[in-house]
């Protein structure tokens, strides 16, 4: 089998204003960065086609650490989707350099089922991360020259609670201390980095409806509290105008191709595990006014990122899916049947059977929601047809539709059985409107222990002296009706990373709340999870090279 960037480099592109113009974006409308890419601008979104066309779901089961395949099957089924004649558009994430150089290799699907440029794509793109990136460290730099000139007089901050992001992996920046050197140099003060994903402005440039939006959204930022406990926020600086200035591009949504040159949006990039794990809210509806079809994705399993996606982003911009596809392999299912990783390319069938459980959980989670669901089993090599059969009969058993695709072998031929399946759901068994896991009107307490106990499983919720604390500050500024956005590690349901398939009798602690009142959210931090990765003992970056002016190991 031919590597991803290999089968890339093999596709002859189309133009992106021929790409536009098939799906009749005006030509003159389309704003290009090089020959393939373009930012597509956002007074073309049109709420009334956005009513009569479908949204699609892809999440998945508790994934490895390998991944499981969302991106690559969401490509596939926009692919199979135009294969049989419909107009479908994929809108999806754009890649981290932290995971691209660290532990997950590029995130641009796979196979024959990739967005392209996808060595564009999985590096600087048109530049949105590195927008987000200035835009945040701008407001930081500000903030300490207010901290450095204010510091002898009454109008000092007396708590910050904002920090530095970079989009690189690195355990040795979460926690600092900045302005050492003596006066000239700054205040001294215990700091820290997260990943560039993990930002707020992330959030905020992901959850916005327009231009004016994102400039309110920015100003108001929480950034310290004054020493009569009053917020203190970007507003208050002064600088809400410069910093939009600074996101005006980014805030536009990127269209590129796949890899049959069918028509893909890729905007926005937060983490599942840290963040809210979605693509940008404006990228889904020019897919969807452009595609009788859009399909998403959610970051990691589906009581991570299809959480968010419904609570938050749905919730939000009034978007409600007609089907969730629930991603699943059979190396995943063993190692959640307790199968060890290092054994889980191996056949076992009493392995894999325990491994439904874990899936049940998801199908259990997704209907809360009021969601139809099919399930579709992500093909590898060493998978065999007993044990497709095995997981397509446990999907009848639960009532789920099932379909395997090969959509990374294949490309959109390897999808066209699921997209059938995808169509006849739609139109005869769509799902039901969309049911939030909570009410904005739950305390901020409820939200928490309504998502651990019905979408986690979690026995009881335990706060730190610090969380009790900031619950009491978002109480007090009259923001409990935000929606929560839990950041634990995505490896299970727990907030112990090695207790797959279904934990029972666990307790779920929340070590601490932020509040991202720009992004209109609340992150509530749970066990050990960390904001700011760190990097494998063998990086990625490892492998990444290029030779006679072609990149190599990008995948």
């Amino acid at each position: 089998m031919k590597s991803d960037i290999e089968i890339a480099r093999e596709v002859s592109l189309k133009k992106i204003k021929e790409i536009a113009t098939r799906l009749d974006i005006p030509r003159e409308e389309v704003q290009n960065y090089g020959k393939y890419i373009a930012k597509i601008p956002l007074h073309l979104i049109d709420e009334q086609k956005i009513k009569k066309h479908h949204l699609i779901l892809v999440t998945a089961i508790t994934p490895t650490k390998a991944g499981i395949g969302k991106t690559t099957v969401s490509i596939g089924l926009s692919l199979g989707l135009n294969k049989i004649g419909k107009k479908a558009i994929v809108a999806l994430r754009e890649p981290s350099l932290g995971p691209c150089f660290g532990m997950k290799g590029g995130a641009a699907g796979g196979g024959y089922s990739q967005v392209l440029p996808m060595e564009n794509i999985n590096l600087h793109f048109t530049g949105d991360f590195h927008a987000v990136t200035s835009a945040h460290n701008m407001i930081t730099a500000l903030l300490d020259n207010y901290i450095y000139q204010t510091r002898n007089s009454c109008e000092g901050l007396k708590e910050i609670k904002w920090k530095r992001v970079l989009d690189v992996n690195d355990r040795c920046l979460r926690n600092i201390v900045s302005g050492l050197g003596g006066t000239v140099n700054g205040v001294p003060t215990e700091t820290g980095f997260d990943i560039t994903p993990a930002s707020e402005i992330m959030a905020i440039l992901c959850l916005s409806s327009d231009l004016e939006d994102l400039k309110r959204r920015i100003g108001n930022i929480l950034l310290g509290y004054t020493y009569d406990d009053k917020p203190f926020t970007v507003n208050d600086l002064g600088i809400a105008g410069a910093i939009t200035v600074l996101l005006k591009d980014a805030l536009l949504p990127n269209l590129v191709q796949t890899t049959e040159n069918t028509p893909a949006f890729i905007h926005g990039g937060p983490f599942a595990n840290i963040a809210h794990g979605c693509n940008s809210i404006l990228a889904t509806k020019l897919a969807l006014t452009y595609g009788d079809y859009a399909i998403t994705e959610a970051g990691f399993g589906a009581d991570l990122g299809a959480e968010k996606f419904f609570d938050i982003k749905c919730r939000k911009a009034g978007l409600n899916p007609e089907l969730t596809i629930i991603v699943a392999t059979a190396q995943s299912l063993k190692l959640h049947g307790g199968v060890p990783e290092s054994q889980i390319k191996e056949a076992n069938i009493e392995g894999l059977k325990k491994g439904f459980a874990n899936l049940d959980k998801h199908v259990e989670n997704m209907k809360r929601f009021g969601q139809e669901v099919i399930v579709t089993f992500n093909r590898y090599a060493t998978d065999t047809d007993e044990e497709i059969e095995l997981v397509a009969e446990h999907c009848r058993e639960i009532g789920v539709g099932f379909c395997m695709n090969n959509v990374f072998a294949q490309g959109g031929e390897g999808g066209i059985e699921l997209a059938k399946m995808v169509v006849e759901t739609i139109e005869n068994k769509p799902s039901a409107p969309l049911h939030y896991m909570y009410e904005d009107s739950d305390s901020v307490r409820t939200k928490i222990q309504k998502v651990a106990e019905q979408v986690y499983g979690s026995s009881s919720v335990v706060y730190t002296t610090l969380a009790d604390k900031k619950i009491k500050q978002i109480e007090s500024l009259g923001i409990s009706h935000y929606p929560i956005c839990i950041a634990k590690t995505q490896y299970s349901f727990s907030s112990d990373p090695k207790a797959y398939g279904v934990a029972k009798n666990f307790e779920l602690k929340v070590r601490d709340v932020i509040i991202n009142n720009g992004a209109e959210m609340i992150v509530v931090i749970m066990g050990e999870i960390m904001r700011m990765p760190g990097l494998p003992k063998d990086p990625q970056a490892k492998r990444i090279d290029i030779v006679n002016g072609l990149i190599e190991g990008l995948s």
